[in-house]
């Protein structure tokens, strides 16, 4: 099968030839698929919004209820403070906020920060349940124009969020951006097992049962096809380790979890 998109494809030129001269039109991966990178939002956005109602059930289902274990590690390893402020970057359904919301305490505050709003009220509820509602407030918007000024945040942390954005280095960097100086990053992302055999296990599951979960329980196999397309595109943890400190983040570390298929990856700003 010949794939439109390949591993670090990134955003790239398309330049079409006519009589009237030579247009070249920037152009992004959703998944294998090749699109015009003006469009990927509305991709993405369409993508979530029509899986929102079943995102937390599905990622439980796929996952084998796994990726709470991820999230509560990956939260710790933050090593958040009574007090701090933090932004979950796509923070979509509130998982992360809600741990974050627990380690900062009454006096901290946590921005769950998403470009979906189906995401997020399908999330508003297990704010409230977890007694959140005080810390956690919301704001929609783009993760590669970030709505706050420079400095604002003590961490900033996001969850298999990245590897959606249109220009994942452009994300990265508005994160630099808004955190203070000496302020952490967190990004938790699904990566490549690094088993040979569990890989194969792995890529087994992920492009044959994952696409036919998503067809039976949330009534979507595409939804369910581009989440392993976009694993797989992803950079790998060296790879995104040299990105973080491309951006400006020091004392980058990253952490396999569960023989790899995610990763903690921790940058701090100097």
């Amino acid at each position: 099968m010949k794939l439109g998109c390949s591993k670090n494809s990134g955003v790239a030129k398309r330049i079409n030839f006519s009589g009237a001269g030579t247009d070249q039109e920037e152009m992004a991966c959703f998944g294998y698929q090749r699109i015009p990178a003006a469009e990927k939002v509305k991709w993405v956005l369409r993508h979530f919004n029509s899986i929102a109602g079943k995102y937390d059930s599905m990622n439980t289902l796929l996952s084998f209820g796994l990726h709470h274990l991820w999230k509560r590690t990956a939260v710790r390893a933050l090593g958040l403070k009574a007090g701090d402020r933090v932004i979950d970057v796509c923070g979509g359904t509130a998982d992360l906020s809600i741990l974050a919301a627990k380690a900062v305490g009454p006096d901290g505050r946590v921005i769950l920060y998403d470009i979906s709003r189906a995401m997020i009220e399908a999330g508003r509820p297990k704010v409230a349940k977890a007694s959140s509602n005080g810390k956690v407030r919301y704001v929609l918007g783009n993760a590669e124009e970030i709505s706050f000024a420079n400095g604002q945040f003590d961490a900033a942390m996001v969850a298999f969020g990245i590897r959606n954005l249109t220009r994942m280095e452009k994300g990265l960097e508005e994160m630099f951006r808004v955190l203070k100086p000496g302020g952490k990053l967190l990004c938790l992302e699904f990566s490549r097992p690094t088993t040979p055999l569990f890989r194969w296990l792995y890529d087994l599951y992920s492009f044959q049962i994952m696409p036919l979960a998503g067809r039976i329980f949330a009534g979507s196999r595409q939804a369910y096809t581009y989440l392993p397309e976009s694993i797989r595109l992803f950079p790998l943890p060296e790879e995104l380790g040299a990105i973080l400190k491309r951006v400006g983040f020091g004392g980058v570390t990253y952490r396999y979890l569960t023989n790899g298929i995610a990763v903690v990856y921790i940058g701090v700003k100097a």
